[in-house]
């Protein structure tokens, strides 16, 4: 498809007819304000949230990246929710890559992020957005009571329209937006006039995603569809090593994210068809070309000469028997994650002490879209914009302004879907590394990363080594609990380590680190796949042990707690866990904890 577009934020918002709702965030949140603040905000380049035209057409802007997970659909129905909005007459468009308008406040630090990761896109904007819909609904309510000069407190709303219960008087929103205005201050919203769960006709309901439409017929735009006038195509050769300095590569404090190129065939591959340069780039090289086919095979042509890197020479078989080694140090260093109890009292205690190992490879993302995005800087090099499917659009638009020497606001940034994520789209390296080709051609790009390259330069799920032990009574509970985990990649080696849905009353869990170079990255809740496996698979042994139930055991002899317990009797009742099956059959089950949700599976 062919892209153009000089049309301006400021420009959308002059020819808007109806009523237009913006937004802005404060220390509580998302809160809406009327146009009239939104034009007093100095230099602000001010977007609606919500627009409502006078033919009742709704609009609702998303700053749910859609990667398969619903969130370009679940966000905007929250706030429709609250607004009472006709579901069926509402249109949904991205926002724009701006966290100071459409962010929510980091729950681990100050920043304003639009990162949707972890599972925690709806937990995040709940809240806020319940809000923001609740002020949309109460403005409606109070220009259709002024219309009809009743109190605004007698009315009530359904669908998309406004109801006087005592005449029957209907007013939609669509003729409230032909006349009605919206005031400098908009009116406060108390959380007891949200909505009961009893009152949703939304939320919780089965709603059909608004995406499944338009993957179906072709039209969702991905970014590797964009095409812009005078588009070259790009693809890359990287360093054969990885060479992240901490670990987990933070693309603030680090660009060169393997070994420097430092000869190659120049002459030879630029004298191939279709091929109009190479650009050389921190950790790789950049073959540019008319077509995506002549840049690939250029960028298969080419022979480099690298320079060393941290990883060079790393054995990841080797690293799994070096974490067994300082696993078993005792002067190794460790980071305590719990310490509870009398851990040493209970294991001298013991009537019985089990333990295990477990190792973990490498993950990789292996999203089904390889990484792409398009990026065009203008003549002037002043300005920028990038298509791209991603998890983190402000993060992209930071990490592309920052190639280009720019600030943030210099730079557009067109969402796109994607085609699988996994976190790995939280990290915009690639649309760095495009917008870098891009100003050295003076043309726009589009930058196409090959499978091979996606998985050789991919952002590993870190390997780890697993040591747990455990201590129990005469009857068989267990008192006692020890944790450890090895490995790269701090924080992501330790998700879900931690068993509070356990009662278990003594526990030591700790973490040993190491640095290998090894590029690292959040991989699907990231330590929740290995140590989760490592944990409920140690459970499953010593309830094999003590021939009891696994259910059982869980409840009687590691303490699961009430909610526990509730999800575990739940997942009997669905996977006819008690039925009897045939000899060669059984039915496995497992529970953790991720973002503040308990979940449990069962799989025959």
């Amino acid at each position: 498809m062919i892209i153009e577009s000089n049309i301006s934020r400021r420009s959308v918002l002059a020819g808007l007819s109806g009523m237009s709702f913006c937004i802005a965030l404060g220390n509580d949140g998302v809160r809406l304000m009327s146009q009239a603040q939104a034009n007093a905000l100095a230099n602000a380049p001010v977007t609606p949230w919500v627009r409502i035209a006078a033919d009742g057409k709704i609009t609702i802007l998303s700053a749910g990246a859609e990667m398969g997970q619903g969130s370009m659909t679940s966000l905007p129905l929250i706030l429709a929710e609250e607004m009472d909005a006709d579901w069926s007459n509402v249109a949904i468009e991205w926002t724009p890559a701006d966290p100071k308008i459409y962010g929510y406040k980091d729950p681990f630090g100050t920043e304003q992020l639009m990162w949707i990761v972890g599972s925690r896109a709806v937990q995040l904007y709940f809240n806020q957005l319940r809000m923001a819909g609740a002020q949309v609904r109460k403005v409606l309510i109070a220009n259709a009571a002024q219309k009809w000069g009743v109190d605004a407190a007698t009315l009530k709303t359904e669908p998309s329209v406004v109801i006087n219960p005592a005449n029957g008087q209907r007013l939609s929103y669509g003729e409230i937006a032909a006349f009605g205005t919206i005031p400098a201050t908009l009116p406060a919203v108390d959380t007891k006039e949200l909505k009961e769960r009893t009152q949703f006709r939304l939320i919780g309901k089965s709603v059909p995603r608004r995406d499944t439409p338009f993957k179906v017929n072709g039209s969702a735009q991905y970014a590797i569809d964009v095409k812009l006038p005078g588009m070259v195509y790009a693809s890359t050769l990287h360093s054969p090593v990885h060479n992240a300095q901490a670990g987990v590569w933070d693309p603030g404090k680090q660009e060169q994210t393997g070994a420097a190129p430092e000869s190659w065939n120049d002459a030879e591959v630029k004298a191939m068809q279709g091929v109009i340069g190479i650009i050389a780039l921190p950790n790789g090289l950049a073959v540019v070309a008319d077509h995506f086919e002549n840049a690939k095979a250029g960028r298969d042509a080419l022979k480099v000469n690298w320079k060393n890197a941290k990883a060079a020479g790393f054995n990841s078989g080797q690293a799994l028997e070096d974490y067994v080694r300082i696993h078993a140090d005792p002067n190794a260093q460790t980071a305590k994650l719990e310490e509870k109890g009398d851990v040493k009292g209970a294991f001298a205690s013991a009537t019985k002490a089990y333990h295990a190992e477990f190792r973990s490879d490498y993950g990789y993302h292996a999203q089904m879209e390889p990484l792409n995005a398009v990026v065009r800087v203008n003549d002037a090099g002043d300005k920028a914009e990038v298509w791209e499917g991603s998890q983190a659009p402000d993060e992209s638009r930071k990490a592309v302004a920052k190639a280009l020497g720019l600030k943030d606001e210099q730079v557009d940034f067109h969402q796109c879907y994607m085609g699988g994520g996994f976190g790995r789209r939280s990290i915009g390296d690639y649309a760095a590394e495009c917008a870098r080709i891009a100003k050295e051609v003076r043309r726009p790009v589009k930058l196409i990363w090959t499978r091979e390259e996606d998985i050789a330069q991919g952002m590993f799920r870190p390997q780890s080594f697993q040591c747990l032990e455990a201590a129990t009574d005469a009857s068989g509970k267990v008192t006692g609990w020890k944790h450890c985990v090895v490995g790269d990649g701090e924080f992501l080696l330790i998700t879900g380590i931690k068993i509070p849905y356990y009662g278990v009353p003594n526990q030591h869990i700790e973490r040993r680190g190491v640095s290998h170079g090894i590029k690292l990255k959040h991989w699907r809740a990231v330590g929740h796949v290995f140590n989760t496996f490592a944990i409920e698979s140690f459970v499953d042994q010593m309830a094999a042990d003590q021939g009891i139930d696994p259910i059982e055991f869980r409840f009687e002899r590691m303490g699961a707690s009430p909610k526990a317990r509730k999800v575990f009797e739940t997942l009997a009742q669905m996977s006819d866990y008690k039925a009897s099956r045939p000899q060669g059959r059984a039915i496995g089950i497992s529970i953790t904890e991720r973002s503040g949700s308990l979940g449990a599976g069962a799989v025959e």
